[in-house]
Parts: C-alpha cells; sequence; structure tokens
C-alpha cells in the first residue's frame, strides 16, 4: 500500500475504517474533518470559466471539467477520517442517462427528461455508445491518471430503483404506474438493478484502490454504494415495502458496504422497513430545507433506533464543536456507531475536536 499526496496516512485511514466498517472499536465515532491550507498543496492553474457554463456536473466543457477535477482538493486538509476524492458526475441520476433520458443542464443540477411516454415502449438495454456513459469512462480515465497516488475516485450518482424509473417515466406517470400496473413497474425495477450493476461493475473496476476499498461520500473496504429512493416521499410504507424493500434487499445483498439516503421528513414513515434490510449498513439522515439540522434533538430518537437496530449513521455537516459535544452527551457509547462530517478552521482545531470525540 502506499500513501496519496494529499492524504499521506491513507494506509491507517483505511485501517481504522476497516475497524469501523467491521464493527470494531476505533475509541470514538468516525469522522470527516476537513479544514483549509494556507497553501495548496499544488499549483495547478485554473482556466477561465466558460460561457454558458452550469456547474460541476456539465459536459459542455471536457477540459474545464478536468481542471475542477484537478483543483478539487488541493486547497484542503483531509483529517480524521477523511478521504481526497473527486467524482465523474454527470447528474444526480447517471445511471438514466445511460438508460436514454437526456440531461437539461441548470445551473447547479442536471435534470432528466422522461424517455418514454407509455409503458410498451420502456427499454432497459445497456449502450456501449451512449453519450453520457462515454463521458463517464473518459472523464473517469482522465482523474485516474492525474490522479494517481494524489486522491480517489469517487463512484458517480448513479440511483435505482424508483428514483430511476421516474426519471425515465415521469414521476406523475409512474405514481399512476404503481397502482394500474404493479407487475410492469417490478419487472422495470428487475431491469433497472440488473443495470445498474453492470455499470457499476466496470467502474468499481476502474476506481477501486489497491486494496479493493471503494468511495462514495466515505471510503469503505470493498465494494461501497450509495441507495436512496426519494421517490418514497410520495408513498406510503405499505407501498414502499412492495417495491423497493426487495430491490434494496438484493442491491445491499450485492456490495460490501451500503448507506442509504434518507431524505426528508416525508421519509420517516419507512424507517422500520430501512431497518429491516438486513445488509444495509448505514443510513445517511438529511432533514431537508425548512426543518432543524440533522444534529438537532429532534432527531435523536431516530438516531437511538437506528443504532440500537445494528445500523450506522453518517451525519454529514454538522455544525460545530458544540453539536459533537451534545451529540456525545446523549449518545454515549452509541456515538461510536456514528461517521461524523465537519469543516474545521485549522488541523489544530481538528485536533481539538478528535479528543472530544473520543469515548470511553
Amino acid at each position: 500500500m502506499a500513501a496519496l499526496l494529499y492524504r499521506e496516512d491513507m494506509d491507517e485511514v483505511r485501517e481504522r475504517l476497516t475497524t469501523w466498517w467491521n464493527g470494531g472499536d476505533i475509541g470514538r465515532p468516525a469522522l470527516q474533518i476537513t479544514a483549509p491550507r494556507e497553501v495548496p498543496v499544488e499549483g495547478i492553474p485554473a482556466l477561465p470559466e466558460p460561457p454558458g457554463w452550469m456547474g460541476h456536473y456539465s459536459t459542455a466543457d471536457f477540459e474545464y471539467r478536468v481542471n475542477l477535477a484537478q483543483r478539487a482538493c488541493i486547497g484542503s486538509h483531509f483529517l480524521a477520517e477523511a478521504v481526497p476524492h473527486v467524482a465523474p458526475d454527470l447528474a444526480p441520476n447517471c445511471l438514466a442517462l445511460y438508460l436514454g433520458c437526456r440531461g437539461v443542464e441548470m445551473p447547479g443540477t442536471t435534470w432528466c427528461e422522461p424517455c418514454f411516454d407509455e409503458p410498451d415502449e420502456a427499454r432497459f438495454e445497456y449502450d456501449p455508445d451512449n453519450l453520457y456513459w462515454q463521458f463517464t469512462l473518459k472523464l473517469t480515465r482522465e482523474m485516474l491518471r492525474f490522479g494517481s497516488g494524489k486522491l480517489l475516485i469517487q463512484f458517480p450518482d448513479l440511483i435505482e430503483g424508483l428514483d430511476t424509473l421516474a426519471a425515465m417515466r415521469g414521476t406523475e406517470k409512474l405514481l399512476i404506474d404503481l397502482l394500474e400496473r404493479p407487475d410492469w413497474v417490478r419487472a422495470c425495477l428487475r431491469q433497472i438493478t440488473d443495470r445498474y450493476f453492470h455499470y457499476y461493475d466496470v467502474l468499481y473496476d476502474l476506481m477501486r484502490d489497491e486494496v479493493g476499498g471503494s468511495h462514495f461520500w466515505a471510503w469503505a473496504p470493498g465494494r461501497m454504494a450509495k441507495f436512496q429512493c426519494d421517490f418514497s416521499a410520495m408513498i406510503g410504507p405499505s407501498m414502499f415495502a412492495e417495491f423497493m424493500v426487495p430491490v434494496l434487499t438484493e442491491m445491499c445483498g450485492r456490495v460490501a458496504c451500503s448507506m442509504y439516503h434518507w431524505d426528508g421528513p416525508s421519509a420517516i414513515p419507512h424507517h422500520e422497513h430501512l431497518l429491516s434490510i438486513p445488509r444495509l449498513t448505514m443510513l445517511q439522515w438529511t432533514p431537508g430545507a425548512g426543518v432543524p439540522p440533522m444534529e438537532h434533538e429532534r432527531w435523536w430518537p431516530l438516531y437511538h433506533r437506528t443504532i440500537e437496530a445494528g445500523k450506522k449513521l453518517l451525519v454529514a455537516g454538522i455544525s460545530g464543536v458544540d453539536s459533537l459535544r451534545a451529540l456525545k452527551k446523549e449518545f454515549g457509547s452509541k456515538l461510536k456507531q456514528f461517521l461524523i462530517g465537519l469543516d474545521v478552521k485549522s488541523p489544530r482545531e481538528a485536533g481539538e475536536i478528535i479528543k472530544i470525540a473520543l469515548v470511553d
């Protein structure tokens, strides 16, 4: 194994995170801490922003995308269990793009236009020449070239299940389909899962590090994946159990470490179903807009229930030391099952936070 230019103690990070993912004790929660560098670790000049540039998902200017990626980690310290990484993302639903959707680039994001109107028009075929798939491969290989020995490559945000089907079919139409043609929905989900792992396997073979670990929001030993179902905010628990729990159960069983992006209060009714999925490793709670932040005590009962069910928790972006102290006071030794992310002003402050996080 070897160090990374942007994370010289990466072997130690891998060791701690392997212990943590496997249920071992590292004496505290896993922490993802970043701090600004006074001097960038490398001097990589910024290219001028191209006319009409929409954001970091864009496919409009390959060289500018590469330049953004080259510069993404040079100005930060990566501390505790934080890992320097870049991702060849094209949208928050890359799989839908690979399967036929057109990406409509907007400032800061990309929307997927539905790609079929009628159920019998649905196709979920692998197209090796798909524009977005080829762009992903080209960008991934370039990231691997310039990032070798410096950083890791994170999976693009593939997404799966009902979220992918909604992107391809249209949300309102899919809601009707769930009632009028449930067998068709299940058949579509079967094909989406199969295509997901076709793309995932290719990307994992490209992106895995030298010990076989992989990265999505966190490094993990072996095959890592983030799953989700934001569509679940529009359906009840019984329908979620019928359509998504089987998908998630299978998909979690096909990777070594998994997290579920659990998004917003409307997703809370599905909590018990998520906890029932045996190989789902971790929940990542995102409260959403207009409600208290993720460290707020309003969410603590959900956290207790999650940990008691044997799952881990990703709480990314807490506000600082006071929030960490409050979580430690409330959860005690249970805090060791958390992965907590926060930004600080300096490595010295990060060291103080790591000491505060220690749990007897």
